[in-house]
């Protein structure tokens, strides 16, 4: 057992309401030790996450029917053009996704869904790219990040994209974006919560591109945000308020828990429970259901990112706290319906 799996099982809970059936719409693989990746994770909790790291997790207690992995420049390829180096991260999770689809590893359908990346600001060409990338994903390639996280800040860290400033309104990105709706593509909108608004116009540029927002779009709690963010709630509120009234916008609910979101969970003694845990963070959950609705919704691991301050049992028991008032339908819709629509994975 690792230190950090040592800390982690500090704080052990009874799962609850361990039959409701989830669709994880968000998690990663990755092994440092190979990859030309890596430098995205030095920060990470876990150096290899791969189909068994990954299966330890979800046989905690939940009732995992199906995930979704999303890009991590993860095994690129180590030759031929740059543009199509991404869609060797494809090809290994669709790999690992037949792996499961054996029946082997269990009755969970892991990756059956495969987001990648493609450079959008490649323009119009990076619609080859695109079509490398479905072919590669065998029938399970949905949708593409770029992610745009970028402040000025030199203590925050762009994202692994490198992206420049204003990417969302690159005339050379837009090209590119207009490329996924007509290929049945989504896309996954990364950025930090200063942003926001860029993603809202690009939003409405685009009303037939299904957008799904990672991670509450980033709220900041590092270098010049740490310890500000009910400083910055009205705004994040009035930004998410604006976002959400683009009906082709869907929100993931989770990922609070990083080192970028400044709760120092991992610095403590022992791992936050689900109940301090709905405590701190419930109220982007709450704002953002009351905001998108239960079918616009998706509670989501971010594993293992977020698995440097909590337990995958202890994580979905803090999303099971936060629905607790809901109706059945309305669990049934953000736990896993609309997952499995938005990605398209029929189980």
């Amino acid at each position: 057992m690792s230190t950090t799996d040592a800390w982690l099982a500090l704080t052990t809970e009874e799962t609850l309401e361990p039959d409701l059936p989830i669709c994880d719409p968000h998690h990663h693989f990755w092994d440092t030790g190979i990859d030309p990746g890596a430098a995205f994770r030095t920060e990470q909790v876990a150096p290899r996450y791969l189909l068994d790291e990954l299966l330890a997790d979800i046989n905690s207690g939940h009732n995992i029917r199906s995930t979704v992995f999303i890009e991590c420049a993860s095994m690129y390829r180590a030759k031929g053009p740059r543009a199509m180096k991404p869609v060797g991260e494809t090809e290994f999770v669709n790999g690992i996704a037949a792996m499961s689809a054996s029946g082997q590893y269990g009755d969970t359908l892991v990756a059956a869904a495969i987001v990648g990346f493609a450079d959008l600001c490649l323009g119009a060409a990076v619609e080859k790219v695109l079509n490398a990338h479905i072919a590669a994903g065998g029938g399970r390639f949905r949708g593409i990040r770029h992610a745009g996280g970028w402040n000025a800040s030199d203590r925050i860290r762009n994202s692994h994209t490198n992206p420049n400033e204003g990417m969302f309104a690159d005339a050379a990105f837009r090209a590119g974006f207009a490329k996924l709706a007509p290929l049945g593509l989504s896309f996954e909108g990364w950025c930090y919560h200063t942003q926001i608004p860029e993603v809202t116009d690009l939003a409405r540029a685009f009303p037939d591109t299904t957008i799904i927002l990672d991670h509450f779009l980033g709220p900041l709690g590092i270098g010049p945000y740490a310890g500000k963010q009910t400083e910055y709630i009205a705004q994040w509120k009035a930004d998410m308020r604006e976002i959400a009234q683009c009906p082709n916008v869907h929100a993931k609910l989770g990922g609070i828990n990083m080192k970028v979101n400044g709760y120092r969970w991992h610095e403590n003694p022992r791992p936050p429970s689900s109940q301090e845990l709905c405590d701190a963070t419930r109220i982007y959950y709450d704002h953002c259901i009351e905001q998108f609705g239960p079918d616009r919704c998706l509670f989501e691991s971010n594993f293992p990112v977020d698995k440097v301050s909590l337990s995958y049992n202890v994580l979905w028991n803090t999303f099971k706290c936060i629905a607790m008032g809901g109706s059945d339908a309305e669990k049934a819709a953000m736990f896993h319906d609309t997952a499995a629509r938005i990605y398209r994975i029929d189980y």
